[in-house]
């Protein structure tokens, strides 16, 4: 209860003072390539329930391919790569937030696929709180997608390499989460998309 209090006295303030910066991404989208302005994806979210993420659309209209970006990839538009860079295409997962989906901080919510990969035990422990826009995962792998671009098998690499360090920063979130910890992520996710 006194997470949700937080994330709501967190997220909609935000929303209201970042209107203006949404309807200049908007208008940027559309003008930059053509499609829908928000993304949609199904996700997982706490207690294994499946959901749909919002983000703004980074990449072009009826591309198919990986789940995962890596690199320099031809699908993202040309301001795909500006909000991916400073993370602005996640801002409309606050909408998430207030609808009870997300949390502002907690485990980064995968694909059904990759879910399906996590241990039964780990997987229970990891969706016991609610998923969120960013935790120690999401600032530790920031670039993920750089990380990869030399693989020669990338989503191998990432379900081998990168997934299981992931569900460690997890399962240490869910051991000692609490408002103050969420503060201090939340510090430090504004920090490493600034100075970084």
């Amino acid at each position: 209860m006194k997470k949700r209090i937080f994330d709501m006295c967190c997220v909609v303030p935000s929303l209201i003072l970042l209107l203006p910066l949404f309807a200049i991404i908007a208008i940027w989208i559309k003008l930059d390539s053509r499609g829908p302005i928000f993304f949609f994806q199904t996700r997982i979210g706490q207690f294994a329930k499946p959901f749909k993420i919002i983000k703004f659309r980074t990449m072009y209209a009826h591309t198919k391919g990986l789940n995962l970006t890596i690199g320099y990839d031809s699908r993202i538009t040309s301001c795909g790569y500006f909000l991916r860079k400073f993370k602005l295409d996640e801002l409309p997962q606050l909408i998430n937030v207030i609808r009870g989906e997300m949390s502002v901080v907690g485990p980064r919510p995968e694909v059904p696929e990759y879910v399906e990969l996590y241990p039964d035990e780990i997987k229970a422990y990891v969706l016991s709180v609610p998923v969120g826009i960013t935790d120690y995962a999401s600032i530790e792998f920031r670039n993920e997608s750089d990380m990869l671009a030399n693989s020669q098998q990338p989503e191998m690499d990432y379900v081998e390499k990168i997934l299981p360090l992931k569900l460690a920063y997890h399962q240490q979130y869910v051991k000692n989460h609490s408002i103050y910890l969420d503060i201090t992520l939340i510090f430090r996710t504004l920090k490493r998309i600034l100075f970084s």
